[in-house]
């Protein structure tokens, strides 16, 4: 098993070799620490647990690449290893998530704490590299900023069950990117996000953007007329979907008469638009 971890502060390496000793419950024997630069010849190769170290400049001090053998029994996750390396040196540890983005990180704090994290690196030969923010203050970043991350909460992995079965009943060839059939999917996914995401509480970030939010209460206004082209099969599985999401958003939001959330979203273009009911709603806070 590979892990990929970013610390703030380097460690004496006869000090990571007993965290990850500890970490993966073996003899310390067993862990074999290296710097990425130094001699292959002086490496123990058959080490239940390797590690290699890099230096690296800027707001971070060490790139650590650790591999577990198979051999080893119960290994720990990477959020829960980079957490001890956290608690045993008092470093803030990073370590990638799933999405492919510069936030894409997620950083463990001595305090058992975490925390998305923004990062960027320079163009430089040798990289410095740059916290740019945090979405919770660490005390260990005094200087880094604290702000939410929008993007992502775009790239969470929603399930959008209904979406798929109207992709179903599409033939492959027609789901081509800009086809009639490839925008009714579109905008199905993402009003199925926006209900699905407000129904579990906007579980996985805690809150939605505005200008998301706007994005996807707009997709819903492109299913309001459906191709013609589309089979009947299709046709009924989104007049179904649309009814249960319909019905879903219905009962977690409140009217809203006078448009406020519209003119919030939309400005004062708003009041003469002609707009669907699904923008004369509310959720009960605002998500942002």
């Amino acid at each position: 098993m590979m892990y990929n971890l970013l610390v703030t502060d380097a460690a004496e390496p006869a000090k990571l070799a007993t965290i990850l000793a500890s970490a993966f419950n073996i003899n310390v024997r067993d862990v074999d620490v290296a710097d990425s630069l130094g001699d292959p010849d002086l490496r123990n190769w058959e080490a239940a647990v390797s590690c290699e170290y890099s230096t690296l400049r800027g707001s971070l001090s060490w790139a650590l690449e650790i591999y577990a053998q198979k051999s080893v029994t119960d290994p720990p996750s990477e959020s829960a290893l980079a957490q001890q390396v956290a608690a045993a040196t008092g470093a803030v540890v990073l370590f990638p998530a799933e999405q492919d983005l510069p936030s894409a990180y997620w950083a463990a704090t001595p305090e058992q704490h975490f925390t998305r994290a923004r990062l960027y690196e320079s163009d430089d030969e040798a990289p410095v590299y740059r916290i740019d923010a945090v979405e919770s203050p660490v005390r260990q970043l005094p200087n880094v900023r604290v702000v939410r991350f929008p993007e992502v909460v775009r790239e969470l992995k929603i399930p959008t069950p209904i979406s798929d079965s109207f992709d179903e009943q599409i033939p492959a060839q027609s789901l081509t990117p800009g086809s009639p059939e490839w925008q009714v999917s579109d905008h199905l996914g993402a009003w199925e996000k926006l209900v699905s995401h407000m129904a579990s509480g906007w579980a996985g970030s805690g809150w939605c953007p505005p200008d998301l939010y706007c994005e996807r209460l707009a997709a819903r206004d492109g299913l309001e007329v459906f191709p013609s082209q589309l089979p009947p099969t299709a046709v009924a599985v989104l007049q179904q979907g649309l009814q249960q999401l319909d019905s879903t958003y219905v009962g977690l939001t409140s009217e809203d008469r006078q448009g406020l959330l519209a003119e919030l979203l939309l400005g004062p273009e708003s009041q003469s638009a002609q707009l669907g009911w699904w923008w004369y709603r509310r959720p009960e806070p605002l998500p942002w």
